[in-house]
């Protein structure tokens, strides 16, 4: 059989109607996985008597056609269809049952496809996160490997101050942090009760230069960690220090948290109380305290005063002008 990639060629999209091309109608309704020859639907005779098949089909050389519907969703239709030449038989029940086999592998793939497609605009929605910061992030491996640097990031890394790359792994002009700098990015991948979600400072400058301090924190199981995989470490590169809370979206980033728990996280890290981070969101005491033990767990934090401490660590502002997206 001649294969055609889609029973829609150009001109035939143009000049005819849904109902037009013989046994479409019946294939789009019909079953999955069943393929239909025209010549099952009509005779051979009805067929060439059709403005389809005078017009388009019986200049080009061609008998007839079989489709099968491979995917079928609430958005979208696939089919796939083969188109024999004038000079051969008609197709066969054989050749039927071989397209019938094929079909699964067809849906198999375009569901494969759909995964890719939304693996990839998770990632795009998580790297604008990361350039909209003010301060630089690098997200690496295991072993300190590179994966992603935001804009900021990749600044520093083209003047090779106070970060540079060396055969793609991340490294500290400072002598001394160096080795500290991979430990920490090692601990953090194995969850290092050590380092702990509030993760730990390290001084990146090297002497006579301004002053920078690189934040390792662990990067969550979840969404944004699928998302940069095998990241496992967030870099922060601080060379200024600001008060300002890091955004919803950076703690949405680093800890898989939902909307909910990112807003109770800022108000219990900011300070408040449990009573008074109720009254401040609306929403009763149980809440928080819900909101609160789940945070904990994401966060691999026990006290308050650790989460205040972890808002403070991390607080990267966005950067002047940026719009915040909402990713969660």
């Amino acid at each position: 059989m001649a294969r055609s990639g889609t029973c829609f060629a150009p001109p035939t999209k143009q000049d005819y109607g849904f109902e037009d091309i013989p046994g479409l109608k019946a294939v789009v309704f019909g079953d999955i996985d069943t393929p239909l020859s025209t010549l099952s639907s009509m005779s051979e005779a009805e067929l060439q008597q059709s403005p389809f098949y005078r017009n388009w089909a019986g200049p080009q050389g061609l008998r007839e056609g079989c489709v099968t519907k491979f995917v079928h969703t609430s958005d979208r239709i696939g089919l796939v269809s083969f188109t024999t030449r004038a000079s051969r038989g008609a197709i066969t029940a054989e050749e039927q049952r071989f397209i019938a086999l094929l079909s699964p592998h067809l849906r198999r793939a375009s569901l494969i496809g759909d995964l890719l497609d939304q693996a990839r605009v998770t990632a795009s929605l998580y790297r604008a996160t990361l350039d909209n910061l003010a301060c630089a992030v690098v997200l690496t491996s295991e072993d300190g490997a590179i994966l992603y640097a935001n804009g900021r990031a990749e600044a520093m890394l083209s003047t090779q101050q106070p970060i540079f790359s060396r055969n793609g792994i991340l490294q500290a002009q400072n002598p001394i942090t160096a080795r500290a700098l991979l430990t920490a990015i090692s601990g953090a991948a194995h969850a290092d009760a050590a380092l702990g979600a509030r993760g730990i400072g390290l001084p990146l400058s090297a002497a006579g230069q301004p002053p920078a301090v690189a934040y390792v924190l662990p990067l969550a199981e979840g969404t944004a960690r699928a998302a940069f995989r095998p990241a496992c470490a967030a870099v922060f590169i601080s060379t200024t220090i600001s008060a300002a809370p890091p955004s919803e979206a950076v703690l949405t980033t680093l800890f898989d948290l939902t909307p909910a728990e990112v807003r109770v996280l800022l108000a219990v890290g900011g300070g408040l109380t449990t009573q008074k981070s109720a009254l401040s969101l609306g929403v009763g005491e149980n809440t928080i305290k819900t909101h609160l033990g789940r945070i904990f767990a994401k966060t691999n934090t026990t006290r308050q005063a650790e989460l205040v401490k972890l808002v403070s660590d991390i607080g990267a502002p966005l950067s002047p002008g940026a719009v915040p997206l909402d990713i969660a």
